[in-house]
C-alpha cells in the first residue's frame, strides 16, 4: 500500500502546499510514509485536474489518496462527483481525509474482510455527504459573490480585476503563431477559460486555427 498525498488550491495566488506538514504529521503518527505528493492550482469544481488524475493513474489497488479536507478533492456537482467516484472505485483507491475521522482507519490494514468492508461502506457514505456539503458551500459563495458584484455595479463602485495586458498580449501572440492550447497553458499558467476568452479577440480565421484539437484536451475519467 502506497500513500499518495493530494494538495490543491484554487488559484495561482494560493499556496497548494500549505497543508503538507499536516499530512506528513498524520502519516508519521501512524507509521506511514507518503510515497508521492501531487500539487496543483485548479478549481475543485472542475474535473480538469491533471495532477489528480495522474495520481489515480499511478495508483494500484489498496493505495491511499490522502487529502487535508474533502473539499480539496471535490467541490464538484453531482454528475461530475459520480464520475470521479467511479474512477476512484475502479482503481480501488482508499480516500483518507483529515477532516473525516472515519476514513483514518482505511490507512491501516484490517485483520478481516468484514471490518474492512464495513469501514469502506461507512466512509463512502460520509465522503458523499461531505462532497455534497462542499459543493453547496461553493455555490453559496459564488451566489454571494455575484450579489456583491451586482450591488457594487448598482453603486458604480465595481471595477473588476485589472487586466494583465502584457501577459495577455504574449498569449495572443502565441495563439497567432499556432501553438497548441496545452503548450500555452503550461508556459503561461493561464486557465483554459482565459485562453478561450483571448482567442475570441483574434480574427475569425486565426481563432479557428487555434481551437484545441483532441490532443489538446485535458483528460478526465
Amino acid at each position: 500500500m502506497f500513500v499518495r498525498a493530494y494538495l490543491r488550491a484554487s488559484t495561482k495566488e494560493q499556496d497548494a502546499s500549505r497543508a503538507r506538514t499536516d499530512l506528513d504529521t498524520f502519516a508519521s503518527e501512524r507509521g506511514l510514509t507518503i510515497a508521492a505528493t501531487y500539487l496543483e492550482n485548479e478549481s475543485g469544481a472542475s474535473l480538469q485536474r491533471p495532477e489528480l488524475f495522474r495520481l489515480l493513474a499511478d495508483s494500484r489497488p489498496g493505495d491511499v489518496l490522502l487529502v487535508e479536507q474533502v473539499d480539496r478533492l471535490s467541490r464538484l456537482n453531482a454528475a461530475d462527483w459520480e464520475r470521479l467516484r467511479a474512477e476512484i472505485r475502479q482503481r480501488q483507491v482508499k480516500v483518507v481525509a483529515l477532516d473525516l475521522p472515519t476514513s483514518w482507519q482505511l490507512a491501516v490494514a484490517h485483520g478481516d474482510d468484514f471490518t474492512a468492508r464495513m469501514a469502506e461502506a461507512i466512509n463512502g457514505m460520509l465522503l458523499d455527504m461531505l462532497a455534497a456539503i462542499a459543493r453547496k458551500d461553493y455555490e453559496d459563495r459564488r451566489r454571494r459573490q455575484a450579489q456583491g458584484i451586482e450591488t457594487a455595479k448598482a453603486k458604480g463602485a465595481y471595477r473588476g480585476r485589472p487586466e494583465d495586458t502584457k501577459k495577455n498580449a504574449a498569449i495572443i501572440s502565441m495563439l497567432r503563431s499556432g501553438q497548441s492550447w496545452n503548450t500555452i497553458i503550461q508556459a503561461t499558467g493561464c486557465s483554459r477559460s482565459t485562453l478561450s476568452r483571448l482567442a475570441k479577440r483574434l480574427p475569425d480565421h486565426a481563432s479557428r486555427s487555434a481551437v484545441p484539437g483532441p490532443t489538446d484536451t485535458v483528460g478526465s475519467p
